[in-house]
């Protein structure tokens, strides 16, 4: 059940909602006036607020706005007389979930206040997948080099500069491109992610410029490539070493022209993306063996990055195993694991040349087959079985 708060300066109103609303269940509270609400929404936590537009002292949409300004998550029903259909139509222009006219109607009240708890509950959901998403791409470490990375994306991020991550396979090229997205201007719009070496050479451009329907055989509807379904946010172009030429050739245009065009069209689409590259490759000798262009290479290294293996950020180990610990329990629902210095001066003797990402297997793999306490003969055990 639902958290109610009603502001409105007519006690029959206050009173009716909350008889109403609290036979289904429903936890309300009231305020007489707008300033007293506003109050009570900063000492209490509410799913729903109902708000009278015309009122003394502070009227409704003053009120709506403030809670907009301060609460932008919770869904405000805005409560109008006959005279005020206008102005209720003019709230919901400026963030109100819905109006309710008066005189009060039962079945209307429990509709709206239905969907205003369903659209609070997806935002709690997508708060919570989202905080999940967030812990999964922290960037983990205190030593110098990667302390560095991070001073790099503090500037990087705030501006549209195009980026071209380097390094090891598993060093966290994507975290790395998540956080310039997450701390930039676009981060509210889509982060769209493309493994060049996972899709076939052929298919390579239908998947990032799209297609219309009939621009080859399995082609049998019009679909928006990566570049428009990143419209207004970035597109993360991992393993771009392996792009094919004729496609390099394609994303050099979208580079320098900010359009594309559909496989079967002649239509340019303008778009506007900020544009992140990776690659574990030496692009350097890939030019000089004639794989990749030299001039899309310069468009993309506008700032380069390097992400160091994690073999050159030893003292970073525990930091990392402490998190990836955490994060295994919490997914596999047990308790939180313990594990010894002796433990982790072991993980520190390996040669991780799968980076991060072998590291993450390896705590994963130690939470899952070792008891409440991780130690040294553990590691030996279970970090490199055969």
């Amino acid at each position: 059940m639902g958290k109610i708060l009603i502001i409105d300066d007519e006690r029959s109103i206050r009173n009716t909602l909350k008889d109403i609303l609290s036979f289904e269940k429903h936890h309300v509270d009231t305020a007489e006036d707008g300033i007293i609400g506003l109050k009570m929404i900063e000492e209490n936590e509410y799913d729903v607020i109902f708000c009278d537009i015309k009122m003394p002292q502070m009227d409704g949409i003053e009120v709506l706005e403030k809670i907009i300004e301060t609460h932008p998550e919770i869904p405000v029903v805005m409560i109008s007389g006959h005279g005020n259909i206008d102005t209720a139509v003019e709230a919901i222009k400026k963030g109100a979930f819905d109006y309710i006219a008066k005189p009060l109607d039962l079945n209307r009240i429990m509709v709206t206040l239905r969907n205003a708890l369903d659209k609070n509950n997806l935002v709690v959901q997508t708060k919570t997948l989202k905080s999940k998403v967030d812990v999964r791409y922290q960037m983990i470490g205190e030593s110098p080099a990667i302390k560095k990375v991070k001073e790099i994306i503090e500037k990087v991020a705030p501006t549209d500069a195009r980026v071209l991550i380097t390094g090891e396979n598993g060093t966290g090229k994507e975290v790395v491109a998540r956080w310039i997205h997450e701390k930039s201007n676009r981060s509210k719009a889509p982060f769209v992610e493309v493994n060049c070496a996972a899709i076939p050479s052929e298919l390579i451009e239908s998947e990032l410029f799209g297609h219309e329907k009939g621009a080859f055989t399995s082609a049998i509807k019009q679909r928006k490539g990566k570049f428009e379904q990143a419209e207004g946010g970035t597109i993360f172009l991992d393993e771009i070493g392996d792009m094919s030429l004729s496609a390099q050739a394609k994303v050099l245009r979208v580079l320098q022209e900010n359009k594309i065009s559909r496989v079967g069209s002649d239509k340019d689409i303008s778009v506007n993306v900020r544009v992140i590259a990776a690659t574990n490759k030496n692009l350097q000798e890939e030019i000089k063996k004639g794989n990749f262009r030299e001039d899309l290479y310069h468009r993309l290294s506008v700032i380069l990055i390097n992400v160091p293996p994690l073999n050159e950020r030893l003292e970073d180990i525990p930091l990392l195993v402490e998190h990836f610990i955490e994060l295994t329990c919490n997914e596999q629902n047990v308790a939180k694991k313990k594990i010894t210095d002796e433990a982790i001066e072991e993980l520190k003797k390996i040669k991780w040349t799968g980076n991060i990402r072998e590291l993450r297997n390896v705590i994963e793999r130690l939470v899952i087959l070792c008891g409440p306490v991780i130690n040294a003969e553990d590691v030996k055990i279970y970090a490199r079985p055969l």
